[in-house]
C-alpha cells in the first residue's frame, strides 16, 4: 500500500461508479478470492467496474501510479492472473450483461458474465456459441485463450465465433477491433489472451442448438479402459461432427445411476453430446454403449444448459488445483497405458485426466488465421490435480507432473494456454505456436510498456 496514497484512493473512487476496495475494506478478501484456492494474492487496491468509463479510469489510474495490473473476468482462470500482489486488480465480474439479437443470431456479452449467464439468455432463443465445460467459467478468460466446448467439433473454437470486441488499450482508449477495423488486434486477441487490453464487450455469432441435446455418461470399471479407449480411437474418424465425445479417467463420483459399492472406483466415463436431432440420439451414441460393460449409464434427452453444468459438482471453487497439459495428434498406444497406470494410483480421489475431442470445424482453419495455433491438435489433454489439504501439495503436484512427463513424447509439443499453470514460462512459444512473433508485433504496438503483463506474457519487443 505504500505506492497509494489515501487522498490518491479517494480520487479514484470519485471518479468511478463502481466500488473501490482496499484491503482494510469489507468485502475484500471475497473479492480476491478466485476458483483456485492454491492462490492467495494480496492487490493494493481492487476496482469492482460498473461499466467501460470505471475501466478506463482504472487503466488510467494503474498506469500514472506504475502499479501492476492483473484484470478479473470470472476468476477460473488455473493459473489466478486474474489477481496479482500489491498492484491493482481490475474486477469485471460486476459487468455480466448479455444481450441477445434473435434475428442476426449474435450476442453481445460483457466480461464478466459466466458460460451460466451466457447460455440462459441465448439458450431462451435455442441459441448457443462453443464454450467450455464448467458452467462457472468466465467468458471473458475462455475466449481470449481460444476456447473450446460441446459444440466446437461442429462449429469451431470460442474465438472462430467472434464477430468483434470493444477493448480498452493501454493508453486508456477504447477501440472497436473486428475483420473491418483494427485487424491486427481483434487477430490478436483471438488467443492471445489479456496481453493486449481489457475487453468490455464481446459480440459473437451463435448457432441453433437446443433447448434439448442429446447426451449423458457411460462409465466403464478402469480393467476395460484400454479397450475401450482403443475402441474410441477407431470410431472417431467416422463420428458425425454433431457428436462429441470426451473421456475422463478418475475415481467414480457418487453420481445417482452408479451402485453404491462402486463409488470411489477407478473408471474410464465417456461423456457426450449430440446436437443432430433427438430422435437420431440413441443410434449416435449406440456404439459408444457397446464399447465394455459399464458400471451404469445415463443417457437421453436434456436441456443444453443442463447438459453445460453437468460437471459442475466436480469443479466447484475452493479446492487447491494444478494442472498439466498437451495438445495431442492421436490416442497412441503408449500414452493409453499411461494414463491408465496414473489413474490406478491418483493421489486424490478429485484428480482425474481429461481427453476433449476438438477434431473437426476447428482443424478446417488455417493456422494464420486468428492468435489460437493449434489447428492440428485432436484432442487437448489435461492432467488436473485437484484436492483440498495444503499438506497434500507435493504429492498431488508430483503426480501431475510425473503423468506430464510420461506422456510428452506422445504429444505435438503444443499446449492450449488456458490450462497453462503460472510455472510454465518456458511454455510460452509451445502456447501460441506459430504466431508467436506476429503476438509480438501486435504486443508492441498496442501495449509497449507491458502494463498488461500479469498473465502468460507476450513481452512487446524492445526499441
Amino acid at each position: 500500500m505504500s505506492k497509494l496514497s489515501s487522498g490518491a484512493l479517494d480520487d479514484l473512487r470519485a471518479s468511478v461508479r463502481g466500488q473501490i476496495l482496499a484491503p482494510d475494506n469489507a468485502g475484500y478478501d471475497d473479492a480476491r478470492k478466485v476458483w483456485n484456492a492454491m492462490v492467495d494474492r494480496r492487490p493494493a487496491v481492487i476496482v469492482r467496474c460498473a461499466g467501460t468509463a470505471d475501466v478506463r479510469r482504472a487503466v488510467d489510474f494503474a498506469r500514472d501510479n506504475k502499479l501492476v495490473v492483473s484484470v478479473r473476468g470470472g476468476g477460473h482462470n488455473i493459473a489466478g492472473t486474474a489477481v496479482c500482489d500489491d498492484g491493482m486488480m481490475i474486477d469485471l465480474s460486476p459487468m455480466k450483461s448479455v444481450r441477445i439479437d434473435p434475428q442476426l443470431a449474435r450476442a453481445y456479452v460483457e466480461p464478466g458474465a459466466t458460460l451460466a449467464d451466457f447460455d440462459h439468455e441465448a439458450q431462451a432463443y435455442g441459441l448457443a456459441v462453443p464454450l467450455g465445460i464448467n458452467s462457472t467459467t468466465g467468458v471473458a478468460g475462455l475466449t481470449l485463450g481460444g476456447g473450446f466446448g460441446w459444440l466446437s467439433r461442429k462449429h469451431g473454437m470460442t474465438v472462430d465465433n467472434l464477430v468483434s470486441a470493444d477493448v480498452v488499450t493501454a493508453d486508456g482508449k477504447v477501440v472497436r477491433a473486428s475483420a473491418s477495423g483494427n485487424e491486427d488486434l481483434f487477430w490478436a486477441i483471438r488467443g492471445g489472451g489479456g496481453n493486449f487490453g481489457v475487453v468490455t464487450m464481446f459480440e459473437f455469432q451463435l448457432h441453433p442448438v437446443g433447448p434439448q441435446i442429446y447426451g449423458g455418461l457411460v462409465v466403464l470399471p478402469l480393467e476395460q479402459g484400454k479397450q475401450a479407449l482403443l475402441k474410441y480411437r477407431a470410431a472417431l474418424a467416422a463420428m458425425p461432427e454433431e457428436l462429441t465425445v470426451w473421456a475422463v479417467l478418475r475415481q467414480a463420483p457418487p453420481l445417482p445411476f452408479l451402485p453404491e459399492a462402486v463409488h470411489g472406483k477407478p473408471i474410464v466415463a465417456f461423456a457426450m453430446c449430440y446436437t443432430g436431432g433427438l430422435d437420431k440420439g440413441p443410434d449416435a451414441v449406440k456404439e459408444v454403449r457397446e464399447w465394455g460393460q459399464p458400471y451404469g449409464e445415463h443417457l437421453g434427452p436434456m436441456p443444453y444448459a443442463a447438459w453445460q453444468k453437468a460437471f459442475d459438482p466436480l469443479l466447484t471453487p475452493g479446492a487447491r488445483n494444478y494442472w498439466k497439459s498437451h495438445n495431442l495428434g492421436e490416442l497412441q498406444d503408449g500414452l493409453i497405458d499411461a494414463i491408465i497406470a496414473a489413474v490406478e494410483n491418483l493421489p486424490s480421489p478429485q484428480c482425474e485426466i481429461f481427453l476433449g475431442h476438438i477434431a473437426g470445424a476447428p482443424m478446417r482453419i488455417p493456422v494464420p488465421t486468428t492468435a489460437y495455433p493449434h489447428r492440428a491438435a485432436q484432442f487437448a489433454m489435461n492432467v488436473h490435480g485437484r484436492w483440498d489439504d495444503p499438506k497434500d501439495d507435493e504429492r498431488c503436484i508430483a503426480w501431475a507432473r510425473e503423468l506430464f512427463r510420461t506422456t510428452e513424447p506422445y504429444s505435438q509439443g503444443g499446449v492450449y494456454v488456458n490450462f497453462m499453470t503460472q510455472d510454465e514460462p518456458e511454455r510460452l512459444g509451445a502456447a501460441y505456436g506459430a504466431n508467436f512473433d506476429r503476438l509480438v508485433q501486435v504486443k508492441t504496438r498496442y501495449d509497449p510498456q507491458n502494463l498488461f503483463r500479469h498473465n502468460q506474457n507476450i513481452r512487446p519487443a524492445t526499441p
